[in-house]
Order: C-alpha cells, then sequence, then structure tokens
C-alpha cells in the first residue's frame, strides 16, 4: 500500500543576506585614486554585518577583497578583522587621513577600490542622487564628502545631516 499526499514535501533553504547596494562606475582603465569607483548604501553602521553582503559582490568583480580602510566617525565599533567568505579582511580606521564618507578597499589581485558610503539613514530619493553621481562615468569628479554636502544642500529636509550622519 502506498500514500499519495497534495503537499510538496518541505525543504530547508539556507538564509542569505540581502545583497549590497552598491552602484559601480562602467569598467575603465584603472582608476586614478583622486576619482570614486562608486557608492555603496549599508542597511546598518555594523561593518561586521554589512561588509561579508558588500565581498558577495565584489570579489568576483574585483577580485578578492583583503583589507579595508575607513574613517572610524561614523563606524561605532570596527573589529581589526572580518571573517568574510571563508577568509579574513583586515580593517583599517583612520580619523583625519581618509574621507569619513568613503571606504577603500584593497584587493592583492586587482588593486585598490573608493567607495562612497551613504549612510544608511539617508532616504531612497537621495540615495539613489548619491549612487548615480558617485558611480557616473562622465562628468566632474568629486570626493566623497562634496557628493555628500552637495546632496545637503540640494534636499536638506529630506536627506541626513552630513556634519552628525544623523537625519535632518
Amino acid at each position: 500500500m502506498s500514500a499519495t499526499t497534495d503537499h510538496p514535501s518541505l525543504r530547508a533553504a539556507p538564509f542569505r543576506a540581502p545583497t549590497a547596494r552598491l552602484a559601480l562606475r562602467p569598467v575603465s582603465p584603472p582608476p586614478e585614486h583622486a576619482e570614486l569607483d562608486g557608492a555603496w548604501w549599508p542597511r546598518s553602521r555594523d561593518m561586521t554585518q554589512e561588509l561579508p553582503a558588500l565581498a558577495d559582490v565584489l570579489d568576483p568583480l574585483w577580485g578578492r577583497i583583503t583589507r579595508i580602510a575607513v574613517n572610524a566617525r561614523y563606524w561605532p565599533n570596527l573589529p581589526r578583522r572580518i571573517f568574510v567568505n571563508g577568509h579574513v579582511v583586515k580593517v583599517g580606521w583612520f580619523t583625519s587621513e581618509l574621507d569619513p564618507h568613503m571606504i577603500l578597499l584593497l584587493s592583492y589581485t586587482a588593486g585598490r577600490w573608493d567607495l562612497l558610503v551613504i549612510p544608511p539613514e539617508t532616504t531612497v530619493p537621495s540615495a539613489a542622487r548619491l549612487m548615480a553621481a558617485a558611480s557616473a562615468g562622465t562628468g566632474p569628479q568629486s570626493t566623497a564628502s562634496a557628493l555628500m554636502a552637495a546632496e545637503q544642500a540640494e534636499a536638506p529636509s529630506t536627506s541626513y545631516d552630513a556634519g552628525t550622519g544623523r537625519p535632518g
């Protein structure tokens, strides 16, 4: 005797964190380090939670990320190392040497990339404008802080406070 059911059997599916919110410049010759290579809009200020999603996207494109550098101003907890995708990423933080709105990513195989970091609390319209500006392949380039200040001036009531990193 055999039994049949109308219900399919349940299968376990691994939990997958959301992909990084990222906009990158078009592929071009090696970057001039005075330019931004794109923008990243993390969902929180917790580097241990946010970096794995970023590495998931960038490792296949740029090569394994081995080191990152950030300005500690907007990151409340910065570990020295983060375990990402089966390897260790070393974290360096600076207070005056690095733009507070930027993350620098290093790969042994492919070099260096600079990304604008859009604060997690930024509104969707502001984040979209910032991502477009940072990843544009044409037009004048600005520093990460200059883009953030321009966005604050453009939409002060719907953005965030560029000086404090909090909603405006």
